[in-house]
C-alpha cells in the first residue's frame, strides 16, 4: 500500500480506532524518537557551531574535524549493524515460535509498548548519529566538543538497549508470560466496555420483559464486507435518544458480516433518521480486532493450549487454562453485564448482541477439550478449573458449570479408562456438583463413568 493509501486509511478511522491501530504499528512509536533525534542534531548543532562550546573548554575536550568524522561514520555503521542484527533474528526467533504456538504471537510483540519503545531507541540513534556526521566539514582548525560526546553516549545507550532488548525478548517469549500479558489484555478490554456501557445500561429482566418493542423494525444492511469491530455506544444512545428510536445490532462484535447484510433494526416510529449516521457508530474492518470483542481474547489463549496439546507440552496447556480460568472468573463476576442500553428516563435505546457466559465458557475450555482427544489427564486439568469456578462465581452460573462439566465426562463412556484415570476425573467433578447443587446427577454420572474403568488382566 502506498502512502497516500496508508494516509487515506487512517484518515477514515474513528479517533479510537485509528488510536489502537497506530499503538500496534511497528512504525508509529519510532517516528517520535526520530522526531526527537533531528531536534537534539539541531541542539548539538547550535553548541557547536552557533555558540562554539568547544572554544570555551580545555584543549584536550574536543575533537578536530577529521578525527570525528572517522569516529562518526564508525558509529553510523555501528549502530546501524546493531539495529538490523536485532531485528534480523528476532524476526527468526518469533517466526518459529509464531509457528509453535500462535500466528497472533508476532503481532503481540510487535505492539508491545516496551518492544516499540527499544526500536525507537535504535531508529534515533542511527538518525541522531547520521545527522551530525552531515554536519562535519575537513578543516583543521575546527575544534568540536558537543557532537563527539553525545554520540559517543548515543551509542554506548544503544549498546546497553541492545542487551536489555534480549532479556526482554527472552522473558516476553516465555510462555507463562505470554498466556499471562493475553489475560492482562483482555480484562483490561473487559473494564474498557464495561466503563463504556455502564451509564447505559437497563435492568436485564425489565428491559427483557417490558422495553423490547412489539412492532417488526426496519433494516439498515452493512455497507462493507469485513468484522465489526466496534460500536460507538455512547454516540448511538445519545443520537437514538434525540430521534426518538430504539436500535438493535444485529451482529455481535467480532462476528464476520457480509456487505449487505442486516447490521442494525431500528424501531422509529416514522421518525425521520439518518441511516448513513447510525452505520457510521458502527466499525467495520479486514481483522478482528481487541478494541471491544471479548471473545477475540478467550480465542487467542485456547489458540496457545490447542497448539501446545499438538507439541505434547501439557505444561504449557495447564498454564493456560489457568490463565482461561481466571479470564472466565472475571467475565463471569461482572453481573450487570446487559446488553439493554437506555437514555437518562430509563426508556431502551440501544440492544447489543451480547454473548452469556455459557458462551465464553465453551470458547474457552470446549476447543481445547476437543483437540484433547479423550486425554484424561488436559481434561481433568480442565474439570479441576471448572471446580475452581464454580466456588468463585455466582450461582445463578451453577447450570452452565455443570452442564459443562457434565458433557466433558460426558464423551468418556464409550472409552476404557484406567482405574486411576478414572478417579482422576470423578474427584473434581464431584467438587463441582457439590458446589452447584448436582450431587444427585453425579451419583449417576458416576455410575457410568465407574463402567469404562478397563479390566487388568491377572498374571500369574
Amino acid at each position: 500500500m502506498s502512502l497516500f493509501g496508508y494516509i487515506k486509511k487512517y484518515g477514515s478511522m474513528s479517533r479510537r480506532q485509528r488510536k489502537t491501530e497506530l499503538n500496534s504499528t511497528l512504525w508509529f512509536m519510532p517516528l517520535w524518537y526520530i522526531a526527537g533525534a533531528i531536534l537534539l542534531s539541531i541542539f548539538t548543532f547550535y553548541l557547536d557551531y552557533i555558540l562554539d562550546v568547544g572554544s570555551y573548554l580545555p584543549v584536550g575536550l574536543g575533537f578536530s574535524g577529521t578525527t570525528l568524522q572517522v569516529l562518526l561514520s564508525a558509529l553510523v555503521g555501528g549502530v546501524l549493524t546493531l539495529s538490523a542484527f536485532t531485528i534480523n533474528s528476532l524476526l527468526v526467533a518469533l517466526t518459529t515460535f509464531s509457528g509453535q504456538f500462535s500466528s497472533k504471537m508476532l503481532v503481540n510483540f510487535v505492539s508491545d509498548k516496551m518492544t516499540q519503545h527499544v526500536l525507537g531507541i535504535f531508529n534515533g540513534s542511527f538518525i541522531y548519529v547520521l545527522l551530525n556526521f552531515l554536519y562535519v566539514t575537513h578543516e583543521k582548525e575546527e575544534y568540536i566538543f558537543a557532537t563527539p560526546i553525545l554520540s559517543i553516549l548515543t551509542a554506548i545507550i544503544a549498546a546497553l538497549t541492545f542487551v536489555y532488548f534480549i532479556n526482554h525478548t527472552t522473558t516476553w517469549m516465555q510462555v507463562h508470560n505470554i498466556s499471562f500479558n493475553m489475560n492482562k489484555k483482555s480484562k483490561s478490554v473487559q473494564e474498557s466496555l464495561i466503563k463504556e456501557e455502564e451509564p447505559f445500561i437497563l435492568d436485564y429482566e425489565e428491559g427483557r420483559i417490558q422495553k423490547l418493542p412489539d412492532e417488526e423494525g426496519r433494516n439498515l444492511y452493512a455497507q462493507e464486507t469485513g468484522y465489526v469491530q466496534l460500536a460507538d455506544i455512547a454516540q448511538i444512545v445519545q443520537q437514538a435518544e434525540h430521534d426518538g428510536v430504539t436500535v438493535k445490532l444485529e451482529a455481535g462484535i467480532g462476528e464476520f458480516v457480509l456487505s449487505e447484510a442486516p447490521l442494525l433494526t431500528i424501531w422509529s416510529e416514522d421518525n425521520p433518521i439518518d441511516d448513513e449516521k447510525y452505520l457510521g457508530f458502527i466499525e467495520i474492518g479486514e481483522k478482528q480486532t481487541e478494541i471491544q470483542d471479548l471473545e477475540y481474547g478467550v480465542n487467542k489463549l485456547a489458540e496457545v493450549a490447542i497448539k501446545a496439546i499438538g507439541n505434547n507440552d501439557p505444561l504449557t496447556v495447564s498454564n493456560t487454562l489457568h490463565q482461561i480460568t481466571d479470564l472466565l472468573k472475571s467475565i463471569g463476576k461482572q453481573s450487570n453485564f446487559s446488553p439493554y442500553l437506555g437514555d437518562k428516563e430509563g426508556k431502551l435505546r440501544f440492544i447489543l448482541d451480547q454473548k452469556d457466559f455459557s458462551f465464553y465458557l465453551h470458547k474457552g475450555f470446549a476447543h481445547v477439550r476437543e483437540y484433547a482427544n479423550n486425554n484424561t489427564a488436559i481434561l481433568a486439568e480442565i474439570l479441576r478449573m471448572t471446580a475452581l469456578l464454580a466456588k468463585v462465581l455466582p450461582e445463578k452460573l451453577n447450570k452452565d458449570l455443570w452442564q459443562f462439566a457434565y458433557e466433558t465426562v460426558l464423551g468418556l463412556q464409550d472409552c476404557q479408562l484406567h482405574r486411576q484415570d478414572c478417579y482422576t476425573l470423578l474427584d473434581p467433578l464431584y467438587k463441582i456438583s457439590r458446589d452447584t447443587g448436582e450431587v444427585d446427577a453425579f451419583q449417576s454420572v458416576k455410575e457410568n463413568l465407574l463402567c469404562t474403568i478397563r479390566v487388568e488382566p491377572q498374571f500369574g
